[in-house]
């Protein structure tokens, strides 16, 4: 069966709702807000399911920018949490093409495994190197390499840490610190982006992270 293609849906949040603001010091709580938006009956893993991306979007009116595989219900949410816009996704995977300039934004987590000090699972006994959180340069390296993976070339890249949205004692360890990427890039693999519009970028995708948008250049 055929992914359907993903529905962008912009929520305008109330800032006199209790709730939206709530949500907005606590990203845990905001990911089960925003699961409202997909049916319940989803497996074990019901974010991978649905496909739920979603970016917190700073600005005079704060605002969430998020992503499904299945069509949203908005009616789901509180009683006047958000006012929102929804629109389908198809046009901009159907205007991929090799050499184009677009618009880039996506909040990631970038994260290296230390080998240095790795440990065995206690359960499978596989090794596995211990997550840390890159800023600054190692940052954009990050990125550079993840963007070529995902068949865009980066002109330009600004880089913006973004604050915490986590409780102090909900804070997930190398997750809680998230970097906002901005430019101009240059496609070089359209099927490869496409998968990256559709399923993110990166770890973190219930923290807030991974959730890539294109705009034309």
């Amino acid at each position: 069966m055929n992914t359907p293609a993903p529905t962008l849906t912009l929520l305008t949040l109330n800032p006199r709702h209790k709730r939206a603001r709530a949500d907005l010091t606590d990203v845990n709580a905001l990911h089960k807000t925003l699961m409202k938006l997909v049916p319940n009956d989803l497996g074990p893993s019901p974010r991978a399911a649905s496909g739920l991306l979603f970016r917190i979007e700073n600005g005079t009116t704060p605002a969430i920018l998020t992503q499904t595989h299945h069509q949203p219900d908005p009616t789901r949410l509180p009683r006047n949490y958000a006012t929102h816009q929804t629109r389908s996704l198809t046009p901009t995977l159907k205007a991929l093409r090799s050499g184009l300039t677009v618009h880039y934004r996506i909040t990631a987590a970038p994260v290296v495994s230390l080998t240095a000090h790795a440990t065995p699972h206690p359960v499978t006994g596989r090794t596995r190197g211990k997550l840390t959180s890159l800023t600054g340069e190692p940052a954009i390296s990050w990125w550079q390499r993840r963007a070529a993976a995902a068949g865009l070339f980066p002109l330009t890249i600004d880089a913006t840490p973004m604050r915490s949205h986590f409780r102090r004692s909900d804070t997930p360890g190398p997750y809680a610190s998230l970097t906002r990427f901005d430019g101009v890039a240059r496609i070089t693999d359209p099927t490869a982006l496409a998968t990256a519009l559709t399923h993110g970028i990166g770890r973190a995708k219930p923290y807030g992270a991974g959730l890539l948008s294109l705009t034309p250049a």
